[in-house]
């Protein structure tokens, strides 16, 4: 549900541009509309959302993605309490939208009283905490305002010290491209280097902010059932992970957001968990993976073995790979060998 307010980066965040007027003003979006319902879903989770960050041999999936795709999931429910109001209006017409269009959810939101955008730029609610997914029903009926709710972060920094990755120029400013919820799926390149360590073990998004809220002493575990956390996915194991092919990839996360990254992307992300890890009996896995097709998956192959590797193996290991590279990135992270492997 994150929405990038402060530098998109170029390339994977060109929508933000091409939408900006939609963004800006609803009636650009849809003309005819004359209120906005705002709602907020739950989706807190069982127990502490970072407890898998301190167990490297296993990845960590931001909270949202441990079950089934909360578009699939909410947007059914919107459509029923869309109907039910121009029923019992007699008239008018609604559209829903579930993060599918270009709408500032969370400034409608707090002017909805839902909650208030606090310094990590995502919604907050003194009922929910910062778990909330959210949606909206613009609508051609007239509907009395809500009054808006009150920024009460106050001079609380949490959220902005938690980031691993330093990713908050300034409260209530997000820099996008140094965001691990981003650079793991939205970036469609490379990762740079200086962000590999910082990652740690998260493959898929990132809740550190979100967690280091103290507002979530009222947070409320989910309901729903379906988004409940999965078993597999609270804590998968990265020697599994790494060892999954395409159809295997699509399975194991079928009817869940982690899909739409693609295998070779999220490959890219659990061998930097890999890499950030001191399992040497993963190495082999990763071997394995310095002939995968796609260049973003040999060249975080090459990082991650330069990670595992003694001097010895990787001399070896670059005798058989490196002269026969074809790509210019995955050939630089030859070059750079094991500077800046783990000690």
């Amino acid at each position: 549900m994150r929405e990038w307010l402060a530098r998109g980066a170029q390339g994977d965040m060109d929508w933000m541009a091409q939408t900006q007027d939609r963004r800006a003003d609803p009636r650009v979006l849809w003309s005819e509309v004359r209120s906005i319902i705002v709602l907020g879903v739950n989706y807190g989770p069982q127990g502490d959302a970072l407890a898998t960050l301190d167990d490297r041999s296993a990845g960590n999936i931001s909270v949202y993605a441990r079950h089934r795709d909360y578009h699939d999931v909410i947007k059914g429910k919107l459509k029923m309490l869309a109907s039910w109001l121009i029923a019992q209006a007699g008239e008018g017409d609604v559209k829903v939208f579930v993060d599918t269009a270009p709408v500032m959810e969370k400034p409608l939101a707090q002017a909805a009283g839902l909650g208030w955008q606090g310094r990590h730029t995502n919604l907050v609610s003194r009922d929910f905490g910062s778990w909330l997914f959210l949606a909206t029903i613009f609508t051609t009926l007239d509907f009395q305002e809500d009054a808006p709710d009150l920024d009460r972060c106050g001079s609380c920094r949490a959220c902005l010290d938690a980031c691993p990755t330093k990713a908050f120029p300034a409260p209530y400013q997000l820099d996008a491209r140094r965001c691990v919820s981003y650079l793991t799926i939205e970036h469609k390149g490379h990762i740079a280097p200086e962000f590999r360590a910082p990652m740690g073990n998260r493959i898929y998004g990132c809740d550190d902010c979100l967690a280091a809220c103290p507002w979530n002493k009222f947070a409320q575990q989910a309901r729903e059932a379906k988004l409940m956390a999965r078993a597999d996915l609270e804590a998968p194991k990265l020697s599994e992970l790494i060892a999954l092919d395409d159809a295997g990839f699509r399975s194991l996360f079928a009817g869940g957001p982690v899909k739409r990254i693609g295998h070779a992307r999220f490959l890219r992300n659990v061998l930097i968990a890999i890499g950030n890890g001191s399992d040497a009996s993963l190495l082999p896995l990763v071997v394995e993976r310095l002939e995968h097709e796609s260049p973003l998956v040999r060249a975080m192959a090459v990082w991650a073995a330069a990670q595992l590797c003694d001097a010895a193996a990787w001399s070896a290991l670059t005798q058989r790979f490196a002269a026969k590279e074809p790509d210019l990135d995955v050939r630089a992270e030859w070059a750079r060998g094991r500077g800046d492997a783990n000690p």
